[in-house]
């Protein structure tokens, strides 16, 4: 043996951090398919599509800074 004990030896692995399970990837690409398919067919489907997407993205964006303003500080990177 040459000396090494628990505290010299770093860490397995780093701790990973799933996001949280969403349905807002499901809405957001129903709204842009509906935005796409209103453009060659009814206009008001690509509206409501479009708005669909948008007010989606912006959710999706609040609550993904929102997820990453909860995770600490110091990740522990080196």
């Amino acid at each position: 043996m040459s000396g090494v004990t628990d505290h010299d030896v770093p860490p397995v692995g780093e701790e990973v951090h799933m996001p949280a399970a969403s349905i807002l990837p499901l809405i957001n690409s129903a709204g842009l398919a509906a935005t796409i398919v209103g453009i060659t067919t009814i206009r008001a489907v690509s509206y409501i599509g479009f708005a669909v997407f948008l007010v989606s993205t912006v959710i999706w964006a609040i609550k993904a800074r929102h997820e990453l303003d909860e995770l600490p500080l110091e990740h522990g990177h080196h």
